[in-house]
């Protein structure tokens, strides 16, 4: 009996960690067979002139992001070659700010308010318990991050696939965290 209700725990424990990672969304080629596809090259996005633009990646940023996309791409059984790859990689990180609407509901306070009873000739208290007053409206900034991996096809160098995810960020940059979490949900995509 204490098996089952271990074995129970796991795979209860298992779902509520599944429902809790980022959920990634996918656009793809349907005339690509992807299981043909093992071989990858990184594109470098071009910089713009001058200063790099606030909010872009910097180059720690950057080597975080294809670090975590190459452990979870070899795990998947992709190799990175830089002579006639399959397809062509490229990356792009934005961060925005959302204005969020919270709803959170209100409650009276519970109290005890004590009454004299002629009858029973003394105090007596009553308790009243809390109300459901309404909803308290207010307005949150976030910071709202989106990751996106684009996958072209290295002759025609046409979009095959695109796999996105959005998660909220603490700062103005993303975690190392983030990233990996981000990349993870993406990558599983693929497979």
């Amino acid at each position: 009996m204490k098996k089952i209700h271990w074995l129970l725990g796991v795979v209860v424990s298992a779902i509520v960690l599944a429902a809790c990672g980022n959920k990634a969304y996918v656009q793809k080629d349907p005339t690509v067979d992807f299981s043909k596809i093992r071989t990858y090259a990184w594109v470098r996005a071009e910089k713009e002139k001058g200063s790099a633009r606030p909010g872009r990646t910097n180059d720690l940023t950057d080597n975080k992001i294809r670090a975590s996309m190459d452990k979870n791409l070899y795990a998947q059984g992709w190799r990175m070659t830089r002579n006639r790859p399959d397809v062509l990689l490229v990356y792009d990180v934005d961060i925005q700010k959302e204005v969020r609407n919270i709803k959170d509901p209100v409650y009276s306070q519970p109290m005890t308010r004590w009454y004299y009873s002629p009858y029973r000739r003394g105090y007596y208290p009553v308790y009243y318990p809390s109300e459901f007053l309404g909803y308290s409206n207010q307005q949150q900034t976030v910071n709202e991050g989106t990751l996106t991996l684009t996958i072209l096809d290295a002759q025609t160098e046409k979009t095959i696939w695109q796999g996105w995810t959005t998660s909220d960020v603490n700062g103005r940059r993303m975690t190392d965290k983030e990233i990996d979490d981000n990349v993870k949900a993406i990558v599983k995509k693929l497979g």
